[in-house]
């Protein structure tokens, strides 16, 4: 009898070790214990075995199934009903004969035989495992120990499996030891007969990317995003970042305070003893502008273009050849890597002499600055939908009478010498956008005729005196007595010439009457009214 918690405990053990859970366990006990009972059997694989196991208790039952028949043919995998009923009653013509097969009768080569498939059975289990745990670790960063390492490689444990690094996925020239910790990237993982195939590496550009990612929390939460990466690990490489938010300056952000966010990146690309190069430029759209940034540290004077052959001519400075080439070609390859363009290096001095076009890197600001500014144009047009008011009203045209119909008979008329017509033109429709009604013009109109009357000074009539008035302001009148004049000096204020020169230009401009037809009168009235 099995004992259920040693057998329970075994199981645990096992999924802990290899990465399989308890029921494909199980499933590979059943598959071994049937292919063993068919083996001790000897009868072909095509015996029909039913293994049943308890999980609760843990007990094995196992039983060879035959077919009940009215005539026996094959006695490996039929049986007769009569035989069938010694044993039971309730069998009929086509059920299903169970022989109970006591596990404690068998041989040991029925045990050996289970060892020898569930091992092969766990084997397979563990590889498909594996296959499903990292298949979701592609572009993923994993830690290991190095276990084995030699001139041309090294053997990573990785926990349950152990994977193959060259020397041709390694930073440069760094060297590991046993038992040194490794960071690898996840490149590819493939299934194949053998197991799970799971390819790593150190010189991919991915590697570099989910570094920028750790130590960069604006990448990480997506401020800055990384658009391209092209590197020679252990030489150079080159990251174009781009930031949607004008405020975050996105090679900044990536280089930190004195260097010290890219320090940090540096000091995880390996211990060789010429350290990778990092060039961290800002992206653009404009491919132009793009190939500006992406010769850095060169400083590019001008960019020409040849879209149909995609290529690029590139006008550094002078004496900046060498620089924009870089060590063993590396800063050239890397920036026509990067940008897609196949560009080609030249001097200031080189290209004025062979009279090379090229646009200069203001003209190409310029250029872009104006094709964003019609986007952004554009943009705003498309988003401007129709209202209801814009209608468009086509204005008929009034159709020619239709032509009287010709009798058949002729009448006998005098001719009339004909008159040739003029062609008529007939005009197109008229199509009017009518955008404001004409109960809205209206308004309008009012409203602006208020705004007149309240901004127009307001003018003052005199109030109207009756002739009663007059005559009693003339009784009420008393004779004037002119102030004696004092000895006093006091200043005059004309001159005699200038009281003569007033006069005579009096005397050439003669009051003139005044319109009463411009004056307002009702507003004079309104005034006095409110006044009394």
């Amino acid at each position: 009898m099995i004992n259920a918690a040693q057998f329970f405990e075994a199981l645990d053990q096992l999924e802990a070790q290899k990465g399989i859970s308890k029921e494909s366990i199980l499933v590979a006990l059943k598959e071994a214990m049937k292919k063993a009972l068919v083996k001790q059997l000897g009868g072909g694989d095509d015996a029909v075995i039913d293994v049943i196991i308890d999980e609760e208790t843990a007990k094995i039952e196992m039983y060879v199934i035959k077919k009940v028949v009215a005539e026996v043919a094959d006695d490996y995998l039929e049986i007769s009903l009569d035989e069938a009923r010694k044993f039971d009653q309730k069998y009929n013509l086509g059920d299903d004969y169970k022989i109970y097969i006591n596990i404690h009768d068998l041989s040991k080569l029925f045990a050996m035989t289970v060892k020898s498939v569930l091992h092969q059975k766990l084997a397979e289990a563990e590889k498909a495992a594996l296959y499903v745990t990292y298949k979701d670790k592609i572009g993923e960063m994993i830690t290991g120990v190095v276990e084995k390492a030699d001139e041309r490689s090294i053997i990573v444990n990785i926990g349950r499996t152990s994977v193959y690094l060259s020397n041709r996925e390694l930073i440069g020239e760094e060297t590991f030891n046993v038992g040194d910790t490794i960071r690898l990237y996840v490149s590819d993982v493939s299934s194949t007969e053998k197991g799970a195939q799971i390819v790593v590496t150190r010189s991919d550009p991915g590697f570099l990317r989910r570094i920028f990612e750790e130590e960069i929390h604006e990448i990480y939460d997506g401020t800055v995003i990384i658009k391209d990466i092209a590197r020679e690990a252990g030489t150079r490489s080159k990251v174009a970042v781009f930031s949607h938010d004008p405020n975050v300056d996105p090679t900044g952000a990536c280089i930190g305070h004195d260097g010290g966010r890219v320090k940090k990146i540096l000091g995880q690309l390996g211990n060789a003893r010429d350290k990778e190069k990092i060039d961290i430029i800002q992206y653009q759209e404009d491919p132009a502008l793009y190939i500006v940034e992406a010769l850095r540290p060169a400083t590019v004077v001008g960019v020409h273009l040849d879209k149909e052959e995609h290529a690029a001519l590139a006008v550094v400075k002078d004496e900046q050849l060498s620089l924009a080439i870089g060590r063993k070609g590396a800063n050239a390859r890397l920036a026509n890597r990067l940008t897609g363009w196949k560009i080609d290096i030249k001097e200031e001095a080189m290209a004025k002499e062979a009279n090379l076009e090229y646009f200069n890197v203001e003209e190409l600001h310029q250029r872009h600055a104006d094709q964003l500014k019609a986007e952004a144009y554009q943009r705003y047009i498309d988003s401007i939908k129709p209202t209801p008011k814009d209608v468009v009203v086509e204005t008929p045209v009034a159709s020619e009478p239709a032509a009287a119909p010709v009798s058949d008979v002729t009448p006998l008329v005098e001719a009339k010498p004909v008159v040739e017509e003029a062609p008529k033109v007939v005009e197109e429709p008229i199509k009017i956008k009518i955008t404001t009604d004409l109960e809205t013009l209206e308004r309008e109109l009012e409203s602006q005729k208020e705004k007149n009357k309240q901004a127009a000074p307001k003018a003052k009539r005199p109030r109207k005196i009756s002739d009663d008035e007059v005559k009693s302001e003339a009784k009420d009148e008393k004779p004037y007595v002119a102030p004696e004049a004092d000895n006093k000096p006091y200043m005059q204020i004309y001159s005699e010439e200038e009281l003569a020169e007033l006069e005579k230009e009096a005397a050439k401009h003669p009051d003139e009457l005044i319109d009463e037809e411009e004056i307002d009168y009702d507003e004079y009235d309104a005034y006095y009214e409110d006044e009394e």
